[in-house]
């Protein structure tokens, strides 16, 4: 910094009060008023259309509404529909000067439109800045978000904070590039597995519309698959969006992809890429530089251009349920798109959800499955272990690795690596009565026991230790681990066979791939990596605790969790294997034997019809205190043939615990009521619930009530 620049003696004390004053006599004695962005005051306002709609970013229902402002001249140019403002929010009636409202504090919005007049008669208030002028909030996009909220009962400005990412001002300065031209339609390639693969792909190149439900082969070949329905697509001149569960099967599909067509034609939005990476790769698509996106559950909103196909891979994935208000499922959203942009669907799995079982059963969509011969051709043997064969051997079923599982693991490992699926991550294993299987409890407050190192028994509520534990139930004194942790099914396989190398995968470190190598892989649902050439055999522990959980879900979830590790071991004609440890009669079990998740999910659907239970009726969860809840009840104008489930105590928060999404806090006591309407009457529903708690939210009074449209479990 050179002298001129820099502050001479006595520069850090200021200029002298003379200066000051004579800068703040020019200031007052200027003729023409200076706009100041907080207020504009004394500004002049734009001369065409000078009102802006704008959507304030409250996320509070009784304010889910648009409110309208006054826009100043020098603003005139950036405040286009669909850019980033701040508005001025809260002032009174009685902070009014020379015909503008004023004070308030700032908040972010949206600016919706622009009009001539407003419908308000009031004096309006300017808007404070315009953040960017770049259009983030298409029509398109305004009218899907919107309709997410209508559907699940939630506020417009919560759904646009899930599908607008935050704005990083470096990547909106930075050029997108030119778009591409559209690729050449591929050729059928492994599509051809399936009945009607060719002229599924035949419809998307040629510019149609087709809705499937897709019941994939096992194996690895399905990330190709999806990236030829994809690359049909943008044949026709048309954007695709692909929604997955996860950050790994997302880079599945971007590698695929990417072999397919090459680099620049399509983006990957996943959280991993970090906010400014993921908001340019936002912007190349909204900008039309990208026809073609793949990401997780966040990417169901990407505004894609000229919208042609969504595909959702392996819907029934938690992680495609957002935890985040109005708790959307991507499915849902999807098929919304999928209806306003009347383009094409495909939901696709190794497994089928009721829900995707519904779209075939209605005529909605059709089944896109290959026949019996080749789906024996791709799946492994799967052989089961139930309570009669863990009877027969005694060690084995304290080990709850009968023979004919370790025989399974070492005729695998001859070959390559054997997975071990395990349903609980972590070391101490939960304990159960040996002979009834009644969950083992603490006698002071009915915690459950697990064993310790040194053997002692401790509740893991209370921390007390249980030194004469006996069943209350048939009376045993012998206990058996309920689910034992994946860590500790490691170190027992470790012991076992020693000389093989033994591989975790879990929260903490989930492996992507596995080499073609002897190797024992411990993994928890969901986790498992992929084997390069496919695994020689896989064990599937613990079933019935799966299967045992209180949920409605049970069953279809065990059941796609099970097939999810089993496509990933090699065709029984090259010796792939699968162990199941589960009860052989349990329909789900046999399922997986048949290998026809189809068939599992088409009897659900009708035992599900029958008993009126979702997806054959809509739903709503209503949680909170007692009297929270009843209060909520009474002021809901529910339709005509709404019926109420309960209300229900909910499992109360342990203390130290992480509190699950619509738990109650720790230390507080809350209840579920079920509120259930026939077809046709959901969106009646979602709007009376969503005025309830608008004019609850208005008066500020009662404990809050927590709300959710379709809830994921249900008990």
């Amino acid at each position: 910094m050179s002298s001129d620049n820099g502050p001479g003696d006595g520069g850090a004390e200021g200029p002298p009060p003379e200066q000051l004053a004579l800068i703040r006599e020019s200031v007052r004695g200027a003729d023409v008023p200076r706009a100041k962005p907080r207020t504009w005051r004394g500004a002049a306002l734009a001369k065409d259309r000078p009102v802006a709609r704008v959507l304030v970013d409250k996320g509070v229902l009784h304010l889910d509404r648009y409110f309208d402002y006054a826009v100043p001249e020098e603003l005139d140019a950036d405040a286009q529909p669909g850019v980033r403002v701040r508005v001025r929010f809260g002032a009174g009636r009685h902070r009014v000067r020379d015909g503008r409202r004023e004070g308030g504090g700032l908040i972010d919005g949206y600016l919706i439109e622009r009009r001539a007049e407003s419908d308000y008669a009031g004096p309006l208030a300017a808007l404070a800045q315009v953040v960017s002028p770049e259009p983030v909030l298409g029509e398109e996009l305004l009218g899907l978000t919107r309709a997410v909220a209508d559907r699940y009962a939630g506020s417009l400005a919560d759904v646009l904070q899930l599908a607008v990412p935050p704005r990083s001002a470096r990547a909106e300065r930075r050029a997108s590039p030119e778009p591409l031209p559209a690729p050449p339609a591929p050729d059928t390639g492994t599509w051809a597995r399936y009945e009607h693969g060719s002229a599924f792909l035949d419809a998307l190149a040629s510019g149609g519309s087709p809705r499937a439900v897709w019941n994939a082969l096992p194996g690895p070949e399905w990330s190709e698959e999806i990236a030829r329905a994809v690359a049909a697509t943008l044949a026709s001149g048309r954007g695709a969006l692909v929604v997955v569960p996860d950050g790994r099967t997302a880079a599945r599909v971007d590698a695929a992809l990417t072999g397919l067509l090459g680099k620049g034609r399509h983006a990957l939005l996943t959280a991993d890429a970090g906010p400014e990476k993921r908001y340019a790769q936002w912007l190349a698509v909204r900008r039309g530089s990208v026809r073609a996106v793949v990401g997780t559950r966040a990417a169901m909103f990407a505004p894609v251009r000229d919208l042609g196909l969504v595909v959702i891979w392996d819907d029934g994935d938690d992680s495609h349920s957002e935890q985040h208000a109005p708790q959307p499922h991507a499915r849902d959203v999807l098929l919304l798109r999928a209806s306003l942009d009347k383009c094409a669907f495909l939901v696709g799995s190794w497994s089928c959800t009721v829900e995707a079982a519904q779209l075939v059963e209605s005529g909605w969509a059709r089944p896109l499955t290959a026949g019996r011969d080749q789906v024996r051709r791709t799946a492994p043997l799967v052989r089961t272990v139930g309570d009669t064969d863990l009877a027969r051997d005694e060690a084995a079923r304290a080990a709850r690795l009968p023979s004919l599982a370790w025989q399974a693991v070492r005729e695998g490992l001859k070959s390559g690596p054997v997975l071990v699926q395990v349903p609980r991550r972590g070391y101490v294993p939960r304990l159960a009565c040996a002979q009834c299987r009644a969950p083992a409890r603490c006698a002071h407050c009915a915690g459950p026991l697990q064993a310790q190192d040194s053997g002692a028994l401790r509740c893991e509520w209370c921390g007390r230790q249980e030194h004469s534990w006996h069943c209350p139930e048939c009376g045993g004194f012998r206990l058996r681990a309920q689910v034992v942790g994946a860590r500790r099914t490691a170190e027992e396989l470790g012991r076992a066979f020693p000389a093989v190398p033994v591989r975790t995968s879990g929260r903490e470190h989930v492996l992507d791939t596995v080499p073609d190598a002897p190797a024992l892989v411990v993994s928890t649902p969901g986790a498992e990596p992929v084997a390069e050439g496919g695994y020689a055999a896989a064990l599937l522990l613990d079933g019935w605790a799966m299967l045992g959980r209180p949920d409605l879900r049970s069953g279809e979830d065990a059941l796609r969790r099970w097939i999810g590790a089993a496509a990933l071991v090699r065709p029984q004609g090259d010796g792939g294997t699968v162990v199941v440890v589960a009860e052989p009669t349990l329909r789900p079990v046999q399922a997986l034997v048949r290998w026809d998740p189809v068939g599992f999910a088409v009897r659900e659907l009708a035992e599900r019809a029958e008993l009126g239970f979702p997806p054959v009726s809509r739903m709503a969860a209503v949680s909170g205190t007692p009297e929270a809840v009843a209060e909520f009840l009474a002021a809901v104008e529910s339709p005509p043939d709404a019926e109420v489930l309960g209300p229900v105590p909910l499992p109360p928060t342990l203390p130290g615990r992480p509190r699950r999404p619509g738990a109650p806090p720790p230390g507080e006591h809350w209840e579920r009521a079920l509120i259930r309407v026939p077809p046709g009457s959901g969106s009646a529903l979602a709007a009376a619930l969503k005025t309830a708690q608008a004019a609850r939210m208005a008066r500020g009074s009662g404990e809050p009530v927590r709300v959710r449209i379709d809830p994921p479990d249900i008990g």
